[in-house]
């Protein structure tokens, strides 16, 4: 069977839907493909169910990507607030969690409900458990295949996503695709992710695991500060994740269990006030008293705070300010919540979202070298190159 549509769009994701919508609502004959039974799952699990749709402070430094200057078009063209407007029209309720984070105040089910309405609104066709086996390009039109039928289209949108989270359908069709048709693809690995270590801070990790706290953690001159936390698996929590995007495997990170307080100075101060005070108790005051009392215990530094050297508390405070740690590896992408790198953007026209060497041929969203911080930054990204490419295709 041959079918005719102006575009197919392949993925019905945040960036698939958007895309879709805005080309439907030129008047375009839209047809939007996903393997998946239930579409937009990614965001229904983000945010722990509430999807962090946007975040107030959207620019690009706050996008990782071999060209930085990228994403600056489309954001311009679709912004954080034309998103807030949209969510606004649907009279859905939400909230700044924090730095700029926006949630829905219910369910991030009504997101996904928001992008199916308006999809119906554009006349998209929308089709599920559809797997194509295979894209080709004859005489200016592409030819989407899968079963018996054969469906060609002027411009095709490729919005697949990356690898991040397989239990919900994530492939490397994205990038098979690009490499069939001859475009670079910039090597892909797990970001947004936890990190995992060598056998002793493991240890630490298990015997503190469930314990949060407010960190920083540095890369070289990056440094995030927000929220981390121990598990039985390594360091996981905001800081954490956002670092592992920049990460390499043999680098070391630094963390500062306590941002605010010059560690050495304090301690020093007590011992002229308070001598007397066991130096654990005053570690505690700092920060949570089990992670105060392995940090001793590792510094083998006990008793009353008068007792102990400058050397000493010196070794102790950087374990505090300036922790050292070389992570072995990351939980990969079964946990990650995106993917770094993807199709080089050198390819692709950041004006329209076309590749620069095939007509009519987009890509959008996470399949993209395009990488956002943590905080609603990627659901942006997606909703602004989709909002582009349905401008163009």
């Amino acid at each position: 069977m041959i079918k005719e549509f102006n575009i197919i769009v392949v993925g019905a994701g945040a960036a698939g839907m958007m895309s879709a919508i805005e080309a439907g609502k030129r008047g375009r004959k839209v047809l939007l493909l996903d393997h998946a039974k239930k579409i937009g799952e990614k965001i229904r699990i983000s945010g722990g169910g509430r999807c962090n749709f946007t975040n107030l402070n959207t620019d690009a430094s706050k996008f990782i990507s071999q060209n930085s200057n990228f994403v600056k078009s489309a954001l311009k063209q679709y912004s954080h607030e034309n998103f807030i407007s949209l969510v606004e029209s649907h009279k859905i309720k939400f909230h700044e969690k924090k730095l700029g984070q926006l949630f829905c105040d219910k369910s991030a089910q009504q997101i996904i409900d928001m992008l199916l309405l308006e999809a119906e609104k554009a006349k998209v066709t929308l089709k599920k458990e559809i797997f194509i086996t295979d894209i080709n390009m004859i005489d200016n039109e592409y030819i989407v295949s899968f079963g018996n039928n054969n469906y060609h289209c002027e411009s095709l949108i490729i919005a697949s996503g990356g690898l991040s989270i397989p239990k919900i359908g994530a492939s490397k069709f994205g990038y098979d695709l690009a490499r069939k048709f001859n475009l670079k693809v910039i090597e892909t690995m797990p970001a947004l992710v936890p990190l995992t270590f060598s056998e002793k801070i493991l240890t630490m990790c298990k015997g503190l695991a469930g314990l949060s706290l407010e960190a920083v953690v540095s890369h070289n001159k990056t440094f995030f500060e927000e929220g981390m936390l121990f598990t039985h698996r390594g360091l996981s929590g905001p800081s954490i994740l956002q670092i592992s995007s920049y990460w390499k495997l043999g680098d070391e990170i630094s963390i500062n269990l306590s941002p605010n307080i010059n560690i050495l100075q304090f301690l020093i101060d007590k011992r002229s006030n308070s001598p007397k005070i066991d130096v654990s108790s005053i570690i505690s005051e700092i920060i949570p008293k089990r992670l105060a009392s392995i940090i001793c215990l590792q510094n083998n530094v006990k008793g009353n705070i008068s007792e102990i050297s400058n050397k000493s508390l010196s070794k102790l405070s950087n374990s505090i300010n300036n922790w050292f740690v070389k992570p072995i590896g990351t939980e990969g992408y079964r946990t990650a919540e995106v993917t770094l790198g993807g199709i080089d953007t050198n390819e692709i026209s950041s004006k329209t979202m076309m590749s620069k060497k095939y007509p009519g041929l987009f890509f959008i969203g996470e399949v993209m070298d395009v990488t956002g911080h943590l905080g609603g930054y990627n659901f942006q990204w997606a909703w602004s190159s989709g909002y582009v490419a349905g401008q163009y295709a």
